[in-house]
């Protein structure tokens, strides 16, 4: 025999829970939709105004190449700009395909004879001034990163070492990129002399002005990462009487790490800003470069185009800082914290 009032109270239980769910419910979906709201439909509306107010003022100005374009003509640019890369790799595609032709041609008449496939020799797309530019920065940051980060460290865990470079880290800080460049285009040029170079001169000195000026943030959210440090995890590294290495591994990094990727995210920023300034000053292949060409070339589409440009600066910039971010966020011991 069942038991009526256990049943009972189980049932009054089932209907107590029930009765609760749409309410749950009901918070759950107004909670995503205050989200989606936060996330999509203010900054929809920021974008929205801010393309309206450029449209209104871009109309009112005259310059010597004509009116100011708006957001509909620079974004016909940008479409005709990924065109010309398109066509640009069909020509590319033909170019091997007419030399593989030939070679197989020769071949067939001779099967000793010495075959080889040119290079193409096109003029580099605006895609291809995109690539150049990143790979140029990623490699240039790579470089600062690896010098910056042990730096910072050890700046950080020793007093001495830490005044010692001061000094040297608030002379060189300030230096533009515009000073650095011809003093790297120099030494580029007497040290870098080869018949088969790996890598060619211009993207040597660009990765290397942009290293000069991507270390200086590093180094000191690194040092002043480490040398803030809990004094109690400290404490326990010497009570557990770790050895440097696991010192370094265990409580100093990553006790360090939200000021040491808030230098990353800046070393980062000022890179991609140093490499486009150099770029166009030493006429470096890369979207500075191709600003600069558009500026000379000056025909009716230039500034439309040279706006392509600057929006495709700007957006490689954020997603490059929005990749620093979702690598913080995946290396950071503290899955809580939020970071901006």
């Amino acid at each position: 025999m069942v038991n009526t009032e256990v049943f009972s109270n189980f049932k009054n239980t089932v209907t107590i829970k029930l009765s609760l769910l749409p309410k749950f419910t009901e918070i759950k979906w107004l909670d995503i939709f205050k989200k989606a709201v936060n996330s999509l439909a203010v900054p929809l509306i920021a974008l929205t105004v801010f393309l309206a107010l450029w449209a209104a003022g871009a109309a009112q100005i005259q310059t010597s190449l004509g009116q100011v374009p708006g957001p509909v003509q620079v974004w016909e640019q940008a479409k005709t700009l990924y065109s010309e890369h398109r066509e640009e790799r069909v020509k590319e595609a033909a170019f091997y395909q007419r030399q593989e032709q030939r070679n197989a041609r020769k071949l067939a008449k001779n099967p000793d004879a010495k075959v080889k496939i040119l290079s193409y020799t096109g003029k580099p797309t605006f895609i291809d001034q995109i690539a150049t530019s990143v790979f140029t920065v990623l490699v240039g940051f790579f470089i600062a990163s690896l010098i910056a980060i042990p730096v910072g460290i050890i700046s950080g865990l020793n007093e001495t070492i830490y005044k010692a470079l001061n000094p040297l880290i608030q002379i060189f800080k300030p230096v533009s990129p515009l000073a650095w460049l011809p003093i790297v285009t120099m030494i580029v040029s007497a040290l870098y002399v080869t018949d088969d170079p790996a890598f060619s001169k211009s993207f040597i000195t660009s990765a290397i002005t942009v290293t000069l000026c991507s270390l200086w943030p590093t180094i000191i959210n690194t040092t002043v990462g480490v040398s803030s440090i809990d004094k109690d995890l400290l404490n326990v590294s010497h009570v557990l009487r770790l050895n440097w290495m696991t010192h370094i591994t265990k409580i100093v990094i990553p006790s360090s790490i939200p000021m040491m990727f808030a230098g990353l995210r800046v070393s980062l920023g000022i890179g991609w800003m140093v490499l486009i300034a150099a770029e166009m000053l030493a006429q470096n292949p890369g979207l500075g470069k191709f600003v600069w060409d558009e500026f000379q070339n000056g025909s009716s589409n230039s500034m439309a185009r040279i706006m392509v440009a600057v929006f495709a600066i700007g957006l490689i910039g954020f997603a490059l800082d929005l990749a620093m971010l979702m690598l913080q966020r995946r290396v950071s011991w503290d899955k809580n914290a939020v970071l901006r």
